[in-house]
């Protein structure tokens, strides 16, 4: 059920950025680049097709726990049990949020949805696709009280759904609602990496939580607010970008010579290092004044290649969270490859790296072969359907030879 929600939403959510979009051209402002939102856009994809393996293990396991531990059983029809839950849900959340800024491990999961160095409905889609080896844990206590499992489900979605729109500049600050609700000025700080801003306002429906325990903090006009992460991911890679955190954690607990400090690595908050892990692999300690934006130069026609394939993908996506449900896993696992193959060739294009054209016409190769192959001999030959798919294909082709022409040959080694 939550993947499929996501999925019928998916069409909202999109309008929604072009309407966001829209509203910006007119007050002057440019709150979108390209391959910005065409990758967070596919690491939202990408969580959502890995979540139709990864979902079966989380409510496994809260499934159990609510048929072996809970207390109680709650009726799931009563208007009181879900404003309690919700109110549970967000409390939560709040917790499972913070302590994902707090803890190495879990903010190795996090940092995805903080990568974007921008700030519009595109970075809410935005999201891991590890979150789901640690993240549910947080949540047993509803499955203890005796939340029934279809409910926490519900619970879940609202208050992800709610924080689609919070992610955006074009609402400004809404007086009492702030102080109150989540909100987009208060996510705004959230996402900040200014000293003022960092670690702060972790509510997903309510900013109370964040008043209750001191991790509030306003948006000031003085203050804008720089997005981004102190760590930068500087690639529109979605497989690295999901990587990135925990190779860093396990270069480091390598080099390091401490038993202790291998396993402080993985628990110590964001930014620690071991002495002699820091030493061996030093990093420039940060600097506001010194950060700039990830942005390789990307030629107009490669970027409405990249624009095309990318509604391409989460055209063949819905159609992956159609079947996969009733496909063998090995066929399912397959299917979801060639997906993150392809989100992976597209960001590569994105970066303007020209041996990712060859790819990308691979990927097309394979694509038309493919389809031959499924297409019912009917459709592949009287109806036309094979020569039209294979003329789209080499149209396609084309175009991302001669976009990728002007780019510069990779150096050699």
């Amino acid at each position: 059920m939550y993947e499929q929600v996501l999925l019928w939403a998916t069409p909202v959510f999109l309008l929604l950025m072009a309407v966001e979009c829209a509203v910006a051209r007119l007050r002057h402002r440019s709150p979108y680049r390209l391959a910005d939102a065409i990758t967070s856009v596919g690491l939202g994809a990408l969580s959502t097709y890995l979540g139709v393996f990864t979902r079966l293990v989380t409510i496994g396991i809260y499934v159990w726990v609510y048929r072996e531990a809970r207390v109680t059983t709650l009726d799931a029809g009563s208007p009181w049990v879900w404003v309690t839950g919700l109110l549970l849900y967000d409390f939560l959340y709040y917790w499972n949020h913070r302590l994902g800024h707090e803890v190495n491990v879990l903010w190795a999961a996090h940092v995805v949805h903080h990568q974007s160095e921008e700030f519009n409905l595109s970075t809410a889609l935005r999201q891991t696709g590890s979150g789901f080896l640690l993240s549910w844990i947080f949540y047993l206590p509803l499955a203890v009280l005796g939340f029934p499992p279809p409910l926490y489900l519900a619970l879940s979605l609202i208050d992800l759904l709610y924080q689609f729109w919070i992610h955006s500049e074009q609402i400004g600050k809404l007086g009492l609602f702030d102080r109150i609700f989540a909100s987009p000025s208060n996510h705004r700080v959230h996402h900040g990496i200014n000293d003022l801003y960092v670690d702060r306002n972790y509510g997903g429906i309510l900013i109370v939580w964040d008043r209750l325990f001191g991790t509030f903090q306003p948006e000031l006009a003085a203050q804008p607010v720089v997005y981004g992460t102190r760590d930068p991911l500087r690639s529109w890679n979605p497989l690295w970008a999901n990587l990135h955190t925990y190779a860093g954690l396990f270069a480091d607990a390598w080099r390091a010579g401490s038993w202790t400090d291998k396993v402080a690595v993985f628990l110590r908050r964001p930014g620690w290092r071991p002495a002699d892990a820091a030493a061996r692999a030093p990093k420039p300690p940060f600097r506001l004044d010194a950060f700039t934006k990830f942005a390789p130069p990307l030629p107009r026609a490669l970027g409405g290649y990249c624009l095309l394939q990318g509604f391409v993908i989460i055209g063949f996506g819905a159609h992956f969270m159609s079947v996969a449900p009733g496909w063998p896993t090995g066929a399912a696992l397959a299917y979801l490859a060639a997906l993150a193959a392809s989100l992976w060739i597209i960001g590569g294009l994105a970066e303007g790296r020209r041996e990712f054209v060859p790819l990308e016409m691979s990927r097309l190769g394979v694509l038309t072969f493919t389809g031959l192959l499924l297409l019912p001999a009917g459709a592949r030959l009287a109806g036309g359907g094979g020569p039209l798919l294979v003329a789209a294909c080499a149209a396609l082709a084309l175009w991302v030879w001669r976009a990728g022409r002007p780019l510069p040959r990779p150096a050699r080694a």
